[in-house]
């Protein structure tokens, strides 16, 4: 994982000494803070136990909170939680961390790391959907912060993906909703995929859909300006096809009108803002 390179990188490593420090139990009391500090880090790294080590860093915060060393065990104690799927207390450190040091240096990592709690969370588009509009809005608020960040592009790449998954809802319950006749419910959730998720992959099925749930509703002129659309800025897809057979078959295009012909009149008429009624059988 990306992350957990990055991480390392800039966190861990310039903080260790050469002492690896006694073996304890993580909560006994005493010691000096690299001893505490170390004896974390060979809990983490060494043992791979992760809540176990979340749980010694937060004893370097809590008996030295002054040492410079308690505010990097907190963010790598809010790593090991996220390691170990802890993900409320991880987010508990990371958001404490951010409201106390706000220009620290390992700041946007605490920023992106919110994003990630989340976004490991994600379910299944056929299900509730509140972890992926919360990692969204985390890696936005991370890109709005600190957009030179070296976060800031996986951050971006996250954000096209939290909206994949929710145009996929808006999907699946359109697909639901046209099923079950209700052609309504569904046209707006395929039209709310168009207008909020154009950059998505759903768009083209999202135009197809469109122009059978307006055909259904008797909308002609809609379904084929629908129509137009995905022949423009989609002529090479599946969906046009489906399209373009779907208008010959309801006789809203001429007979002899080709897929290419009608692909290319629509792009002209797009281009000139014309209406695309040249090649079809409705005024």
């Amino acid at each position: 994982m990306r992350v957990k390179q990055i991480l390392f990188a800039t966190l861990f490593l310039p903080f260790l000494t050469a002492c690896e420090g006694p073996k304890k139990d993580p909560l006994d009391d005493g010691g000096t803070v690299s001893e505490l500090y170390n004896r974390a880090f060979n809990t983490l790294t060494l043992d791979k136990n992760y809540k176990k080590s979340a749980q010694q860093f937060e004893e370097v915060q809590r008996q030295h909170p002054f040492s410079p060393w308690a505010s990097k065990a907190e963010l790598i104690a809010a790593y090991a939680y996220f390691e170990a799927d802890a993900y409320e207390d991880a987010l508990a450190n990371l958001k404490n961390y951010v409201k106390l040091h706000p220009h620290a240096p390992f700041t946007p990592y605490a920023y992106y790391m919110i994003g990630m709690n989340y976004y490991v969370q994600l379910k299944g588009v056929n299900r509730e959907q509140e972890m992926t509009f919360m990692a969204l809005n985390a890696f936005r608020d991370l890109i709005r912060r600190y957009p030179q960040s070296v976060y800031a592009k996986d951050a971006a790449l996250k954000i096209d993906l939290c909206r994949e998954h929710l145009a996929g809802q808006d999907m699946e319950v359109g697909r639901f909703y046209q099923n079950s006749a209700l052609p309504i419910a569904a046209l707006d959730r395929f039209t709310n995929v168009i207008q909020m998720y154009q950059t998505t992959s759903h768009v083209p099925e999202a135009l197809h859909r469109l122009v059978e749930v307006m055909l259904t509703l008797g909308m002609k002129k809609q379904a084929l300006v629908n129509a137009a659309v995905l022949g423009y800025n989609f002529p090479g897809s599946k969906w046009y096809s489906y399209t373009y057979d779907l208008l010959k078959k309801n006789q809203l295009i001429s007979p002899e009108v080709s897929s290419e012909e009608f692909k290319k009149t629509a792009a002209d008429a797009f281009s000139k803002r014309q209406k695309i009624s040249a090649v079809t059988t409705t005024s």
